[in-house]
Order: C-alpha cells, then structure tokens, then sequence
C-alpha cells in the first residue's frame, strides 16, 4: 500500500505549495510539513529549497518525485490487475496522441482483440503532455506518443519512423515552383492546434533554420487531421503531416507529397511507460506483441494488395 504521506509529497510537488497542498488534501499546513519531513528523515534527505519566496525540488526531490509517482501508478495497476484476477475479467487501458489514435492503432486494436476477445480495451486520445499526465496519475497503463518528453522519468521503446511530409492536392496552384521552406510562405498553410504533436515537429524542424510558423503569411489552425485532409484535397491549402496520415490519400491521388530539398523529416514515435516500473517486463511484453500485431496489419495489407494485382494481371 502506498503510503499516505507520499500522496502529500505529490500534491506539495503539484502546486508547489505547503497551503495549497494542504487546502486540497483537507488537511492542516502543518500536517502537510509533518509529512515531508517524515519522508525526508526516512531517506535522510532533503526535497525542497527555497529561492527567497519561490519554493523548488533539490536535486534529491527531482529524483524522489520521479520515483513517487511511478509508485503510485504501480499501486493503482496493481488494484487494478487484482481486481481483475477476483472477475476473471482482463482490462487494458493506453493512451495514443491523434495521429496514432486514428491511424496507426485502430488496426492493432482490431488485431488485439481478435486475439484476446476475452479483454476489454479502452484506448485515450490526447497530446502527449495530457497523457504523460494520465500515465504519471495512472489513469492509463502505457501510451503511444508522437510529441517529445522528458526521457528521463519513462521508460520507452522505438515504435516506428514516421515520415514527416508537405501534402498537397495535385491541382493546387503554388504562387513559386516549391523547392525549399522559403518558397512556401506566400502559400496558405493548413496547421494543426498548439500542443498537438504534429505541429511541435514542424515547430522544432522550422527553428532549426531559424524559422517559425508566422513565415507564412496565411495559416488556417485546425485540430482535426480528418478536416486539415478534406482543406487540402480540396485545394484550400498546403499541410505538413505524417506519411501515415495521408496514405490512403496519397495511394488514390487525392493528395500528393511534395519534396523539398531543406525539409527531410524523420520523427519517432514512442511507446512509453513510467521509469523503473515493476511491471517493466508485462510493458515490454505488451509492447512486442503490438509490434507484432502492427506487422500482421501490414502483411494483411501487403496480401490484399498483391492478390488484387494477381487478379488484375489475369
């Protein structure tokens, strides 16, 4: 069980804040300091320094924070996993950010539980800061994230490289021939929301010449891939998306890549879990047999494809 004052230790971690701590635990400020304090002569440490009024983590507390709350989303799987042993009832809950979540996991979702009809799965959409944030409160198991992370506090694994492309319908009028970044900025950029993964790759890769979004000199932000899709293919627009996103389009035509010769991007995405779980290795586990599941997808496809062109060939 986890201890009481740990819970304390996370909320103070969370407002930065022995009185707000306190107003949110119901609790007395004075009881929040006895808890600390606690912990601190158990591990003969100290968490918290003061910068005149401004409270922060020391070094040692960054560690323990890092610890405490993967503590505690073991403790809440572990409730969970014996709960389901006492049903007979397995459960898995991930999280994906929207890309993933609409078009890379929906077929190994399909695949998993064709092969575990007996699971109930359930899967959260979000960025990849909102479910870093589930994950760390152990509303979720593991995610499958696009955005970048602090690698530090997770565990993770290589799930793909993804190809990060400009998309654009075929008969989309460009104002300048595109063969670099700088020959897009008269064009009307179609982006994704702030936070949004999507939008952070680009965002990274564009610094990296020392450039940002406003170069453009009309931008449509729109938080549905579906809808930036649809702008596109109808020639409202050009957009930067992962391949993977745009394949069903690309193979019919509605869309195309445009290559530029100052914008070849790879990015990952990552399957992710807290550090120093104990349930590192069922993670590791899950985690090779949606590889697996992802690889039958495509040789699925792979078959379809060739059985279709065997047919045509006849």
């Amino acid at each position: 069980m986890l201890d009481y004052r740990i819970d304390t230790f996370l909320e103070v971690c969370r407002f930065m804040n022995f009185t707000k701590a306190a107003r949110a635990l119901n609790i007395t400020q004075p009881a929040v300091s006895q808890h600390v304090k606690y912990l601190e002569e158990m591990y003969h440490t100290t968490f918290f320094q003061f910068q005149g009024k401004k409270m922060a983590l020391t070094r040692e507390g960054r560690l323990f924070l890092n610890s405490a709350k993967t503590f505690r989303h073991d403790e809440l799987y572990l409730r969970k996993k014996l709960e389901e042993a006492r049903k007979e009832q397995a459960s898995l809950i991930c999280g994906a950010t929207l890309t993933i979540g609409d078009f890379v996991f929906p077929e190994v979702m399909r695949n998993f539980l064709l092969r575990h009809p007996e699971t109930d799965m359930a899967m959260e959409i979000g960025n990849t800061s909102e479910l870093l944030k589930k994950l760390d409160d152990g509303e979720i198991d593991f995610a499958v994230v696009e955005g970048y992370f602090e690698k530090d506090a997770y565990e993770y694994r290589v799930w793909s490289k993804e190809k990060f492309i400009l998309a654009a319908s075929p008969v989309y009028q460009f104002r300048h021939p595109p063969g670099k970044i700088r020959d897009l900025f008269g064009e009307r950029l179609i982006v994704r929301e702030q936070g949004s993964g999507t939008r952070e790759v680009l965002e990274k890769n564009l610094q990296t010449q020392n450039l940002s979004i406003s170069n453009f000199s009309r931008r449509h932000e729109i938080s549905s891939i579906h809808v930036i899709k649809s702008l596109a293919e109808a020639g409202c627009g050009i957009t930067f998306l992962y391949q993977a996103a745009v394949q069903k389009e690309l193979e019919k035509g509605s869309l195309k890549e445009i290559p530029l010769e100052d914008f070849q991007v790879f990015h990952d995405f990552n399957f992710v879990w807290r550090k120093d779980s104990i349930f590192s290795e069922e993670y590791e586990e899950i985690f090779h047999e949606f590889q697996k599941l992802g690889g039958q997808m495509h040789e699925e496809e792979k078959n379809g494809i060739d059985s279709a062109r065997a047919g045509i060939s006849q």
